[in-house]
């Protein structure tokens, strides 16, 4: 299945911009949400991973009206190489490894052909 195609742009947190330099107010910046197209409820993207909190990322979640952050605990399913998913646990949709991205699989299949060295086997 394709990617959602949903984009939010989001301002900086408060606290980022209380530590910014006066007059340097950082930009809002956007997030694309990860899960697979004609997903159920808000649209979700993850920021980073929290390492103090092993097995939780930090993830945007978004709709029309608001969008907030949320500490969520991993996916635990594991596809046939033993790799984990990359969403959050209780996701809609696919799995991360069902879920494609069709920007980045055309420009993958533009630069394997234009280099096809770097894509051997």
């Amino acid at each position: 299945m394709n990617q959602c195609t949903a984009v939010a742009l989001l301002p900086p947190p408060d606290h980022v911009v209380a530590l910014s330099v006066p007059g340097h107010r950082p930009e809002a910046g956007h997030v694309l949400c990860e899960l697979g197209e004609g997903h159920d409820g808000d649209h979700a993207a993850m920021l980073w991973d929290e390492g103090g909190r092993p097995g939780r990322g930090v993830w945007a979640w978004w709709n029309a009206e608001r969008a907030r952050l949320a500490p969520l605990p991993w996916c635990s399913a594991l596809d046939t190489r033993n790799e984990a998913c990359g969403l959050f646990g209780g996701h809609p949709a696919g799995h991360s490894w069902e879920v494609t991205d069709p920007t980045d699989e055309a420009i993958t299949q533009e630069i394997a052909h234009q280099h096809p060295y770097l894509f051997p086997g």
